[in-house]
């Protein structure tokens, strides 16, 4: 079983003979002796999910009388996440996609803590593929993987059970997803089936059907954007959009405002991150009962797989050292703890029970599936969520092939594909070919000055 408790990390972490937490932080900072750092919290939270949050933050505070701790609401998207590194406002502590990790640790966009990290009793049993994704190119790590997921297809039961389908029996192959969101469309007026178009998500969702198709968006240096999976999944789309007309009149969404009318019942299926109940549940009033989630469907080839990603946590570059090593303690205590301690992972479930939050909702493991599995014993009689309807997900994902994203000019590509997305359903006459053509050029030359 794996160990971190909080005290032993920051033992471990004044054994290295850095600076001690104790030490003030800024000089326009309280002068009370402690340590002040500001971490994240989620835009837009329920009442229940702040006393959630509010009530982890007392208990590090009460474990580490030396540091106090502010919060900043905070949502990672492409566009507010670069004003904010440039302007110097991100919080000590922030998360990032495991796309920009590499880039950012490239360019010391982030803080080295990786002398703080590298005394964390579980550095070494980390999935190795999910670390490299917080590390540079010395193997050390930067930021810290707290969260890996498999893209998942989220559906709503009720819509479902409406079109006269059986929400036990969702989809397996893309016609019948397809076929699916016309009897729904058909029957309730609402979207069947609804995509993600800006803010570089668009590119995001169209890698990941291409992905589960047998296609690749790059081969090494090379952009491979104009490929038959690439043409299949946008021919797809657009008889979607312009034949079977089953995407609704909302056709411009980011990560968000996706979520916001998924769980408003207004969308039949949408493809998302498969541990995506949590912000479906806490930030965006999701009814439980409407809730299916189940594996992409994936292509018979051999190439054919499930994207992956996951969340980092990193440390502002412009955090002083005692602030940098109090900031891996709150990552240690806060993100981690609950995956490899079981007194951590109770406390953690208890406390988000007490307050109505989500407890068990699946994830994909950062170390190995044996500890994952052993985390979810501990937790067990805390679970909340309707695991039974997440088992068309829950019973396939782990043996799925799961890719990576696109590791060169990643966000820079998916901007470029969010373009295709959106001619695609915005124009019927587009022409996939000529639109094919341009994101080839255009996701080479990203790729060529990224390299």
């Amino acid at each position: 079983m794996l160990t971190s408790r909080t005290a032993k990390t920051a033992a471990a972490l004044t054994a290295l003979g850095v600076s001690a937490l104790g030490l003030a932080a800024c000089s326009d900072e309280p002068d009370d002796g402690k340590t002040h750092i500001t971490v994240t919290i989620d835009a837009g939270l329920e009442q229940a999910a702040i006393d959630a949050f509010e009530a982890r933050v007392a208990q590090f505070e009460d474990a580490n009388p030396e540091i106090d701790v502010e919060t900043q609401e905070y949502t990672w998207t492409a566009g507010t996440f670069t004003a904010q590194l440039a302007g110097g406002t991100l919080p000590d502590v922030f998360t990032i996609p495991f796309t920009d990790g590499r880039g950012l640790i490239e360019r010391g966009q982030i803080a080295d803590v990786s002398a703080y990290t590298d005394a964390l009793p579980y550095r070494d049993a980390f999935n190795p593929n999910i670390a490299a994704a917080g590390e540079d190119a010395d193997g050390n790590l930067w930021a810290v993987p707290i969260a890996a997921y498999g893209q998942g297809l989220h559906y709503n039961r009720t819509l479902f059970e409406a079109a006269g389908l059986d929400p036990d029996a969702p989809p397996t192959t893309w016609a019948e997803v397809q076929a699916a969101a016309k009897a729904i469309s058909d029957a309730t007026g609402e979207a069947g089936y609804s995509v993600m178009t800006n803010d570089n998500t668009g590119g995001w969702i169209l890698t990941t059907v291409v992905n589960a198709l047998g296609g690749r968006t790059e081969d090494g240096a090379t952009a491979t954007i104009d490929t038959p999976q690439m043409r299949e999944a946008l021919t797809q789309l657009q008889t979607m959009r312009w034949t079977d007309d089953s995407m609704g009149d909302t056709l411009q969404y980011d990560w968000a405002t996706i979520n916001q009318d998924f769980a408003a019942g207004r969308i039949g299926m949408y493809v998302s991150g498969g541990g995506n109940y949590g912000n479906l549940f806490t930030q965006n009033g999701l009814n439980p009962d409407d809730y299916g989630l189940t594996v992409l469907p994936l292509g018979t080839g051999p190439d054919a797989g499930v994207l992956g990603g996951g969340t980092l946590a990193a440390v502002s570059p412009n955090a002083e050292a005692e602030e940098q090593e109090a900031a891996v303690a709150w990552i240690d205590f806060y993100y981690m703890e609950k995956l490899t301690d079981q007194a951590a992972a109770v406390a953690d479930a208890e406390v988000k029970a007490e307050t109505g939050q989500p407890v068990g909702a699946p994830e994909l493991p950062v170390f190995d599936q044996a500890t994952y599995d052993e985390q979810q014993t501990w937790i067990a009689e805390y679970v909340n969520v309707p695991v039974e309807q997440m088992a068309p997900y829950t019973s396939q994902v782990f043996t799925q092939p799961l890719l990576t994203e696109p590791v060169t000019a990643t966000q820079e590509v998916y901007a470029t594909l969010d373009t295709v997305v959106q001619s695609i359903l915005t124009d019927e006459n587009a022409d996939i070919d000529a639109l094919l053509e341009t994101a080839q050029t255009n996701a080479q030359a990203a790729m060529d000055a990224a390299a």
